[in-house]
């Protein structure tokens, strides 16, 4: 599920949700349902703040349902925001709550489908990433797609020894991102 919670970028959906389902392909994550939130900095910042104690706002971060994610040989720290309740209050910011109460920025909508997790994207900060980089918007939030799905497939690339890295930089190449 891909949803636009942020008014100053204008972003293209239906693309990104096609690029997303081909990624969930790609990582295994097909049978699992994963929500991708488009944020305002100021929402990013609030989620970089709580979960790493970092101020202002990030490009992408992943919120895995389990806490750990899929990966079963993964030898890093359980995160800070492992709590699924309170990641998933605190994806959405100052969101509204939906209707099912919690806010309206992610939930399982399927009961067939297992919640990996979510991922929360910085529009501002990828357009300004794009620019950097020479990159279109779109591409730029496809790679950002890319790197927080593999996090929600249990990759780690602070304790992995660069195998997310060499991963990420095969399937960019695969996906015309390189």
């Amino acid at each position: 599920m891909l949803l636009n919670r942020q008014r100053r970028v204008r972003v293209a959906l239906p693309p990104l949700a096609k690029f997303l389902e081909r990624v969930r392909g790609m990582l295994g994550l097909a049978g699992r349902e994963l929500t991708v939130c488009l944020l305002s900095d100021a929402a990013m910042a609030r989620l970089n703040q709580r979960f790493h104690g970092t101020r202002g706002p990030t490009d992408v971060l992943s919120f895995p349902a389990d806490g750990m994610g899929m990966k079963k040989n993964r030898h890093s720290k359980q995160p800070k925001h492992s709590k699924s309740a309170q990641r998933r209050q605190a994806v959405a910011g100052s969101l509204a709550p939906g209707p099912s109460g919690f806010p309206s920025c992610s939930f399982a909508s399927s009961a067939s489908l297992v919640h990996a997790g979510d991922i929360a994207i910085a529009a501002e900060t990828a357009r300004r990433n794009a620019r950097r980089y020479g990159r279109t918007l779109d591409q730029e939030l496809r790679i950002l797609i890319l790197h927080g799905a593999l996090h929600l497939a249990g990759y780690d690339h602070e304790t992995d020894h660069g195998q997310m890295n060499r991963l990420e930089a095969r399937l960019r190449r695969r996906l015309g991102l390189a």
